[in-house]
């Protein structure tokens, strides 16, 4: 990832103990992480191949390709959502840890949970509204418009899905978070 070049005072990703319930969904999640992230470079190979025979196709032979962008876009769509967790996991997101360097540990840990939660809330809106959309697609046979016409409920399910991992990831983690900071407040 970053070569080792993080800061002083990053944020590394927290691992739970290996007991009790915490220890045991940790394992768990991360075994399904690692499905998914095997699940995602899988579909971003069938996306590269799609459009490289959709290149190949249109312009080598003049054959018409209605249905490449739809399937590269759908593995694009699925390998994005479904290994969000699994990014989230290793704490690879974007982040601006300057902040982190400047403030005393715990106000950075005050800082941490109160992130932890906030992106909580957002993921879980996104995840429910991705189900309703999924749901709605499933229930009303939507496809989309163009003569391929695959279902609606292939990227929506996606992006639902990947969305309940990334918040059973920063559910996993706020809750390790808090018993950090629980169990240094103790000491």
């Amino acid at each position: 990832m970053s070569g080792r070049l993080d800061p002083p005072g990053a944020v590394a990703g927290l691992r739970a103990p290996p007991g009790g319930v915490l220890g045991t969904l940790d394992r768990l999640l991360a075994a399904v992480n690692r499905a998914m992230l095997f699940i995602g470079m899988v579909t971003l190979v069938v996306a590269s191949i799609v459009l490289t025979y959709s290149v190949f196709s249109r312009y080598l032979f003049r054959a018409a390709t209605d249905w490449q962008d739809e399937v590269a876009v759908f593995c694009i769509v699925g390998a994005v959502f479904l290994c969000g967790a699994w990014v989230q996991a290793q704490r690879g997101h974007i982040g601006i840890e300057a902040v982190a360097s400047v403030l005393p540990p715990a106000a950075n840990r005050i800082r941490m949970i109160a992130v932890d939660l906030m992106s909580l809330a957002f993921c879980t809106f996104f995840a429910w509204k991705s189900w309703t959309l999924f749901h709605e697609a499933w229930r009303d046979n939507m496809t989309t418009s163009s003569t391929f016409s695959p279902p609606l409920t292939i990227p929506y399910g996606l992006m639902a899905a990947g969305m309940t991992l990334l918040v059973l990831q920063l559910l996993l983690q706020s809750l390790l978070r808090l018993a950090e900071s629980l169990a240094e407040e103790r000491e």
